[in-house]
């Protein structure tokens, strides 16, 4: 079973950027869309953005235009540019495929 290891978050200022990094091993990385989420404690788990395998985005509305996600198959990691950031976007942030466990995320506070 694949755990990823998500990495990268921090506090920010708003109007900041970050870029998260979520890595995972194995050899049916390529085969998969990945995605990411992101969950305030006492919420639930919100839906961010998916990278397909052949690389099709879709984001969404809450980060279209601000974030991009983006995958590297040769280092089984996927990335999140965070761009524009706003108190809004505080959360613990993590990157889920078919078939993997949860990972631990990563945190990122924004401040305003």
């Amino acid at each position: 079973q694949v755990q990823p290891v998500e990495s990268g978050g921090g506090l920010v200022q708003a109007g900041g950027s970050l870029r998260l990094s979520c890595a995972a091993s194995g050899s049916t990385f390529s085969d998969n869309a990945i995605d990411w989420y992101r969950q305030v404690p006492g919420k639930q788990r919100e839906w961010v953005a998916t990278i397909s395998r052949g690389g099709t985005t879709v984001y969404a509305s809450s980060v279209k235009g601000r974030f991009a996600i983006s995958r590297d198959n040769a280092k089984t990691t996927v990335y999140l540019q965070m761009n524009s950031l706003k108190p809004a976007d505080t959360a613990v942030y993590y990157c889920k495929a078919a078939g993997w466990d949860w990972g631990q995320g990563t945190q990122v506070t924004v401040s305003s």
